[in-house]
C-alpha cells in the first residue's frame, strides 16, 4: 500500500470515528432536549435530568439504542464529571454565613443521607446478586 492509499484509509476512519461521535452527542443532547420539553409541560415538578435518565433507561431497555452507541461520549463525560461540579462548590463560599447559621442541620442531613444511600446500595446489590443467583440456576 503507497503513502495515498494509506493516508486515505486514515482519513475515512477518521470521518468515521468524527461522525460516530458526533452521532453519540446527538443522542445524548436530542435526549436532554427532549426531556427539558417533557418537563416544561408535566403539570408537577421533576428535573429535566431525572427525566432524560429514566428516558435513556427506557429506551436501552426497549434496545431502541444499544449502549455502543452512547459508550464513548458518556464515558467522556462521566471522566470529567468533577469539572461540572467546581462551579457549585466555588459559589458556595458566597453563602458561607448561612452555611454557618444552619451547620447542626446540614450535618444531619448529611449523615442520614450518607447512611440511607449506604443501605439502599447494600439492598440493590443484594437483589442484583440474587437476581443473577436465580438467572444461574435456570
Amino acid at each position: 500500500m503507497n503513502t495515498a492509499q494509506s493516508n486515505a484509509a486514515g482519513d475515512r476512519r477518521e470521518r468515521r470515528f468524527t461522525l460516530k461521535l458526533l452521532t453519540q452527542i446527538g443522542i445524548i443532547f436530542g435526549i436532554c432536549w427532549i426531556s427539558t420539553c417533557i418537563e416544561r409541560v408535566l403539570p408537577f415538578t421533576l428535573p429535566a435530568s431525572i427525566i432524560g435518565m429514566l428516558l435513556l433507561l427506557s429506551l436501552l431497555l426497549a434496545r431502541l439504542i444499544k449502549t455502543e452507541h452512547i459508550r464513548e461520549k458518556s464515558d467522556y463525560l462521566l471522566g470529567n464529571l468533577p469539572f461540572f461540579f467546581i462551579p457549585a462548590s466555588v459559589s458556595i463560599i458566597n453563602y458561607a454565613d448561612v452555611l454557618r447559621e444552619n451547620l447542626l442541620a446540614l450535618v444531619v442531613v448529611c449523615a442520614v443521607s450518607l447512611i440511607a444511600t449506604f443501605a439502599a446500595t447494600v439492598g440493590a446489590v443484594r437483589l442484583t446478586c440474587r437476581l443473577l443467583e436465580r438467572g444461574k440456576r435456570r
